[in-house]
């Protein structure tokens, strides 16, 4: 082997790339030291970008397909090397290839909660997560912008930039919709397609887009679940005084079946509620059933019993008298006393539920006792 085949087989002559990882986004091909040949065969795969540097400078990019690296296919380069009247010689370079694939399933949230006016329940916070896809769109752009002289740039040194942007146009995009907080789950699809496009905008600067975004929860604090969890119970209750009916008599149910627990306490009170039951029904079912002479549905005619009103409170009465409380004293001694002159119209009296100590002709109650008595005789007479 002559010296010429010996140095022209140091030099490299395919160039490709495969990857075997989920989250690479720029390879640096390694050389080891050996420079590329004039002619070599540069191998581009579906869902690559490959990016020459030379010496520092953004040259030549190339899409997917076959390539003889020679002057008429690396245009920027010849103007770089000036190979305008050939040249064949070995030369030096740096070779990225971009994925230009989607990398799916990344994800994002609102490491804070975010506050909103909400039409309904007034200044509330919510939280948010969900997931997204990035894709490079210009190769050149993400190289000079983002990923410099990295020579194996991953997901992961971009993403957390991105969640930020995310978080940041959540927080506008909900903030300027006005959608109530109970809407927005009917509503995410929406807002993953508005957060998108403006985020869009933004990380077009550094050569990528996001094809998609997606809001999986939206959630409130734990106090205000709490009390929709509520609200929506009483919803599903309905009418309040047939649940509590409900209740009771579960309750009875379940007393009777243990009429040995707590010493029997648990039969006593299920009869208790029973009882009460019972009377509830009964007034309801009269209430219904029966027609204008209280008959029952069988027809038997029975006379509607009304219920004596309570019996009348009766007042005692404390008088002052010589800086000492005397009493309680009934109304009837009252009258004996107001009679036998122990107690005037200025005798000061006092009973429970009146605002402090009056005189006894100033309390209705008491001020009749002494109309029956004649007025003092006029003087003189």
């Amino acid at each position: 082997m002559s010296i010429f085949d010996f140095l022209s087989g140091q030099f490299i002559d395919v160039i490709h790339w495969t990857d075997d990882t989920r989250d690479t986004m720029v390879y640096r091909f390694e050389r080891h030291g050996h420079e590329i040949k004039y002619g070599a065969k540069l191998t581009v795969r579906e869902g690559q970008t490959a990016v020459f540097i030379h010496e520092g400078q953004l040259a030549d990019v190339f899409r997917p397909g076959l390539y003889m690296l020679e002057t008429n296919n690396m245009p920027i380069m010849t103007t770089l090397q000036h190979w305008s009247h050939g040249f064949q010689s070995p030369f030096k370079s740096e070779i990225y290839f971009v994925n230009t694939n989607r990398f799916t399933d990344l994800k994002w949230g609102t490491k804070n909660p975010i506050m909103l006016r909400d039409p309904e329940f007034g200044p509330t916070r919510i939280r948010a997560y969900g997931t997204y896809t990035v894709k490079v769109k210009d190769a050149g752009r993400f190289m000079t912008e983002i990923v410099g002289t990295d020579g194996e740039f991953t997901t992961d040194e971009i993403t957390f930039q991105i969640r930020n942007i995310i978080v940041q146009e959540f927080s506008r995009t909900i903030g300027s919709a006005g959608i109530p907080v109970l809407d927005m789950a009917g509503n995410t699809g929406d807002l993953g397609r508005l957060m998108a496009e403006a985020i869009s905008g933004t990380i077009d600067q550094y050569g990528l887009e996001l094809p998609e975004l997606y809001i999986e929860n939206i959630s409130l604090p734990p106090a205000v679940e709490a009390a929709m969890d509520k609200r929506t119970s009483m919803g599903v209750v309905g009418d309040l005084s047939k649940y509590t009916q409900y209740s009771a008599a579960e309750a009875m149910t379940a007393a009777a079946n243990n009429p040995g627990g707590d010493g029997g306490m648990g039969a006593g009170m299920g009869l208790g509620m029973g009882m009460a039951m019972a009377g509830q029904m009964a007034n309801a079912l009269g209430g219904q059933n029966a027609g204008p002479w209280g008959a029952n549905p069988q027809g038997q005619q029975q006379p509607a019993a009304a219920a004596p009103p309570p019996p009348p409170v009766e007042h005692v009465w404390h008088v002052a008298e010589n800086g000492q409380t005397k009493g309680p004293f009934s109304k009837a001694t009252m009258g004996q006393m107001a009679s036998a002159g122990e107690l005037t119209r200025e005798t000061h009296v006092w009973t429970a539920g009146q605002d402090g100590w009056k005189k006894a002709g100033e309390v209705d109650e008491l001020a009749q006792l002494f109309t029956v008595m004649p007025p003092p005789p006029p003087p003189g007479v």
